[in-house]
């Protein structure tokens, strides 16, 4: 300790020998003016006629040559305590005094150095925060959230003819009333339930996600066990406005489905692809919405719900699940406007016939037979 000390802090063992020697000496030291009164003569000794100490104007010879003598001793002695405080205090008077200071069982290096460090790690946090870390922050999370968004879906595909004619209906009443809303209707072509979306990257990806549905097949004919899944669509309902679709009715086939969908998420998965959304599934029928029209969407905010109020309970038909497409959001669609189709499986109905459209696909239709 006393080492450290005389390295961080050479003024502190050049000043405190000095101020010790002071302080040791005032203790011991008398005071000038008692030793003066000391050696005036007791009371009545040197009393004249006027009755007094040192009466009359005077003192005698005898008593002022002796008074000098003692200032002058005294003078002396003062002198010699000046020079002594002068010279430096032996190593143990350091060591004395160094044991009286109130730090002197403090780990003083260890002190340091956990304050240098504290202030090493504020200036590192502050480094972390700065304006253009910041920025490249907000970069790669813009960055991972476009390279990880949904560019291919599993859609359920709406043929029945009932259904399109219905949803046709719908948009002219709609278009009639606003020609605006002409840019946000969905082609008849283009009209689907979406099961899942997913993220694809490249074609190995894709060719991945190809055999995950081939492999979803089996597991979703066990679920289905023989039975037609009849689903159907009455009322039209909203998403903040901004979407409109028609509902699709609960009942029991609408369970299976919910089920059907989760089974092939979890397969897709499984195959290492980024598939599904953490909200709930919730199968609809888009016929319209906000998003496809840019200069729409600052023409218009929301959709305003009596523009299809005539429809609000209306029944649009069923679609029997027959077929699960992988299609692509962004690769141009074919000439009856649906979407490209990577790939596609097939079910069988519940009379042994295949339910087969007239539709393009990139890959081989998978079809069973039970």
């Amino acid at each position: 300790m006393q080492g450290l000390l005389r390295r961080l802090l050479p003024a502190l063992y050049a000043a405190w020998p000095a101020a010790a020697a002071r302080a040791l000496l005032a203790r011991r030291a008398v005071p000038a003016l008692p030793r003066l009164m000391a050696l005036r003569p007791a009371a009545g000794a040197g009393e004249g006629e006027g009755g007094g100490l040192l009466s009359g104007g005077g003192e005698t010879p005898e008593h002022g040559g002796l008074e000098n003598v003692q200032k002058k001793k005294i003078f002396e002695e003062n002198k010699k305590e000046t020079k002594q405080m002068e010279e430096p205090c032996p190593a143990d008077s350091v060591d004395s005094l160094m044991a009286e200071m109130p730090f002197v069982d403090t780990d003083i290096e260890d002190k340091f150095i956990t304050h240098t460090t504290s202030k090493i790690n504020i200036k590192k946090k502050r480094k972390r925060t700065t304006g253009k870390e910041i920025e490249d922050d907000t970069e790669r999370k813009k960055k991972k959230k476009k390279q990880y968004q949904p560019n291919y879906f599993i859609s359920l595909p709406i043929t029945n003819p009932e259904i399109n004619r219905s949803i046709q209906a719908v948009q002219d009443a709609v278009i009639q009333k606003d020609q605006r809303f002409s840019k946000a209707m969905v082609h008849i072509g283009s009209l689907h339930v979406t099961m899942f979306v997913m993220h694809l990257s490249n074609e190995e990806e894709i060719s991945i996600a190809v055999g995950a549905l081939s492999d979803s097949k089996d597991f979703v004919e066990d679920l289905l066990k023989g039975k037609t899944v009849d689903l159907s669509f009455q009322g039209i309902h909203h998403f903040k406005n901004e979407v409109g679709f028609v509902k699709l009715a609960e009942n029991d086939h609408t369970a299976i489905l919910k089920e059907i969908a989760e089974t092939m998420k979890k397969i897709f998965q499984e195959k290492g692809i980024l598939a599904g959304e953490e909200r709930d599934f919730k199968p609809h029928l888009t016929f319209m919405k906000l998003s496809k029209s840019t200069p729409l969407r600052k023409q218009v905010k929301k959709i305003d719900p009596s523009l299809y109020e005539d429809f609000k309970s209306h029944y649009f038909g069923s679609e029997i699940l027959h077929r699960l497409d992988l299609c692509s959001m962004l690769k141009k669609k074919q000439p009856n406007g649906y979407y490209y189709c990577e790939s596609s499986i097939v079910f069988e109905s519940s009379n042994g016939l295949f339910l087969m459209e007239a539709i393009e696909c990139k890959s081989k239709i998978t079809s069973t037979k039970s």
